[in-house]
């Protein structure tokens, strides 16, 4: 029996609206005791954490660990195993970050590196958060997950590989969330809009008809997976809605009537400020815009105010957020950046951290995670100060527990 008692915290426990002192012990992978003071058990650690907030471990609900920007022609430059390999630090990067859980929806690759990482992690041959995986975005072709746009015809073979999963139409649709699923996948992922990175679409448009989502999210139910959308305009949120997904990713160009329609359906929204709102804030003169493509700068100039607004709108309403940040589009190890983003945004602090607590783990259906309790799993993160006056200290996190293991301590911090 491994035990661990953790002393001088100040604790969260992933719901309440304020932090208090308070010891854990954990147990193995389990926390077992939580009480203003806890007697340490014969054998074990002490970890003195003063001047530290402790919370649950964070989960990311939106990330893609083996992409790295910029997407397009880039993705045809590693092979998949390549790919794979080059993940394994960006693993490390966001477990020291404090992310113990990560969902990844979608690689670039025709096959499925992505679920070998879960597994690998799984079994602990690597280290990093524990994952669930989408393993693909599913798109009709010209939609947000074709790139084969590009490209041109003649440099494409057979299979337009850029197209990746592009499926159109009932049997296709049908054919190819089965085959995700018969490869592992936790999620079903698809494009209900375009997006801002690919070539061919636009935020605001649908990409697949009403029908065609109904069919999609069926087939994925029937199998007992659940289904999120890659969309940011008011029909392709709406329509998938009514297809019956869990969760929105993006979002970020919602109406106030959408979002009551999100609400009303029970239906997390994932907003993944961070990626947009750091570019719609830009300048029209800031040299960033001479580094990215034409199609995204043309983007950003028609949207960069309705993002803006759409996100006060956001932190006005009261649609469930669960935490994601699109890591992979920017740096890996900026990914706690989405924390004073969305306060930034006037989202209050607590409601940030719930997001990435207690709200995700309820949106990924985790139920031994996400909140800190007597039996629940020990996945527990630390950091100096106060996230709760001052955000930005989630980007200093120095003590990382994931399944009562440590895996980040901060100096000085061990005890007897």
């Amino acid at each position: 029996m491994a035990a661990t008692l953790i002393t001088g915290a100040a604790v969260w426990d992933g719901v309440s609206d304020r932090a208090v002192p308070q010891q854990l012990l954990v147990v193995d992978d389990r926390i077992q005791r939580l009480a203003e003071a806890v007697e340490a058990p014969a054998g074990a650690e002490v970890i003195d954490l003063s001047g530290h907030t402790l919370t649950p471990g964070f989960i990311d609900c939106h990330t893609h660990v083996t992409l790295t920007p910029q997407v397009g022609p880039a993705m045809a430059a590693d092979s998949s195993v390549a790919r794979a390999l080059k993940s394994l630090p960006v693993l490390r990067a966001l477990l020291g970050n404090g992310f113990t859980t990560i969902r990844d929806l979608a690689c670039g690759d025709s096959d499925y590196p992505t679920i070998a990482l879960r597994d690998a992690v799984a079994a602990g041959t690597i280290d990093g958060p524990r994952m669930l995986v989408a393993p693909h975005m599913i798109s009709a072709r010209g939609g947000h997950g074709d790139f084969s746009g590009m490209v041109a015809d003649q440099y494409q073979g057979p299979s337009r590989p850029l197209e990746l999963a592009a499926a159109d139409g009932d049997d296709e649709i049908r054919t190819r969330v089965r085959q995700e699923i018969r490869a592992g996948a936790d999620w079903i992922k698809f494009a209900a809009t375009g997006g801002f990175a690919s070539p061919s679409d636009d935020p605001g448009h649908a990409t697949y008809s009403q029908h065609e989502m109904d069919v999609l999210v069926a087939t994925a139910a029937d199998l007992d997976v659940p289904a999120t959308p890659h969309s940011y305009g008011d029909e392709g949120i709406r329509r998938a809605i009514r297809a019956g997904v869990r969760s929105i990713e993006h979002g970020n160009l919602a109406s106030a009537e959408t979002l009551r329609m999100m609400q009303d359906a029970g239906v997390f929204l994932v907003p993944t400020q961070y990626v947009v709102l750091s570019s719609a804030r830009r300048e029209e003169n800031d040299p960033y815009w001479d580094t990215v493509s034409p199609s995204l700068r043309r983007k950003f100039r028609r949207y960069r105010g309705a993002l803006v607004d759409a996100a006060e709108r956001l932190a006005a309403s009261t649609v469930r957020i669960a935490f994601g940040t699109d890591a992979g589009m920017f740096p890996h190890q900026d990914n706690w950046r989405e924390f004073p983003m969305m306060v930034s945004t006037g989202i209050a602090p607590v409601r940030a951290l719930r997001a990435a607590t207690s709200v995700a783990a309820e949106l990924l259906r985790l139920d031994d995670l996400g909140v800190i309790a007597e039996g629940k799993i020990a996945d527990l993160v630390a950091m100096p100060g106060d996230p709760f006056t001052d955000i930005a200290v989630t980007g200093l996190v120095d003590f990382v527990m994931k399944g009562g293991v440590v895996h980040k301590h901060p100096a000085g911090c061990r005890g007897a």
